[in-house]
């Protein structure tokens, strides 16, 4: 029988790395509930995001957290021209050729990345990345720490600017009824463009959190991506609070399933979490017109 604390000390682990989740999947659940279609390019663009960490860092000497700000806002602007002059232009305003497209995006950045960067690892070494609070049953480091308060912090900033900002509103509007809002006057191919740009920010913002424990390789974008639709489905598509509770959820779980069935097992976990709520609750915990 598993020792309490050993499984307590899981669920702490889970809970910090779930709140990681929770905001990679976050861009994933805005995109989708104003856009109405899955970004496949999504763990591609993290991918990338996560190499402008790296550089900053091994160039300049920028620490990850610093460089936050830095990338979520050169995130935000990669993602607001690729929507509008690439995604946007190419798909003609159909749903079903924008998947298409944002899977042709997602091929052609992990190619090009393999092309410059190789296929090798690369790790940002900070030097605190062993310091941390002895909880007891479980030792913390700090960019657990870091990372799980900065991503409730930046899902809370989210939802209050979608809540209360003229520009917030507009999104809601457009996700609610686009030829209405087309109709009052919003620029619908303007809010589209910046729904990508702010879920490709939170790629930024994920990505300076996940570097000081994450390697960065060009395929590094598949294992979160997969994790995040997992989460966006399991909350509710749409749904920012959704978002956060399953990425808890999983982190949990993944955690968990670690623990009793080693790591590689484990995993599946997610796998069957991911079947067991498209059979029985296809709109997730949240349903999916929620918007938080």
């Amino acid at each position: 029988m598993t020792d309490p604390s050993i499984i307590l000390a899981s669920l702490i682990n889970g809970i910090l790395t779930g709140a990681v989740y929770s905001l990679v999947a976050l861009g994933l659940t805005l995109i989708y509930g104003v856009l109405h279609i899955i970004n496949f390019a999504h763990g591609s663009l993290l991918m990338l995001c996560m190499y402008a960490v790296y550089f900053l860092f091994s160039i300049f000497g920028l620490d990850p957290y610093l460089s936050l700000p830095l990338v979520a806002v050169g995130a935000f602007g990669f993602g607001y021209a690729l929507q509008r002059f690439v995604i946007g232009t190419a798909s003609h305003g159909r749903d079903e050729i924008t998947l298409l497209v944002t899977l042709g995006v997602s091929i052609v950045l992990e190619n090009v990345a393999l092309f410059v960067f190789t296929a090798n690892e690369r790790l940002v070494q900070v030097p605190y990345d062993l310091d941390g609070f002895d909880l007891g049953v479980t030792f913390v480091v700090v960019p657990q720490i870091v990372a799980f308060a900065a991503s409730l912090v930046i899902t809370l900033l989210l939802w209050l600017f979608i809540a209360k900002t003229d520009i917030g509103k507009a999104i809601r509007a457009v996700a609610k009824e686009r030829q209405g809002a087309r109709l009052v006057g919003i620029n619908v191919d303007h809010v589209f463009a910046v729904s990508f740009g702010i879920g490709t920010a939170c790629l930024g913002a994920a990505a300076a959190l996940l570097a000081p424990t994450f390697p960065v390789a060009p395929q590094v974008g598949y294992s979160f991506v997969l994790i995040a639709f997992t989460v966006v489905v399991l909350g509710g598509m749409g749904s920012f609070f959704g978002a956060l509770v399953g990425g808890l959820l999983i982190g949990i779980t993944e955690s968990l399933g670690g623990l009793f069935f080693g790591e590689s097992l484990g995993k599946l976990g997610i796998s069957l979490i991911f079947i067991l709520i498209l059979l029985f609750r296809p709109t997730g915990l949240f349903g999916q017109k929620a918007n938080g």
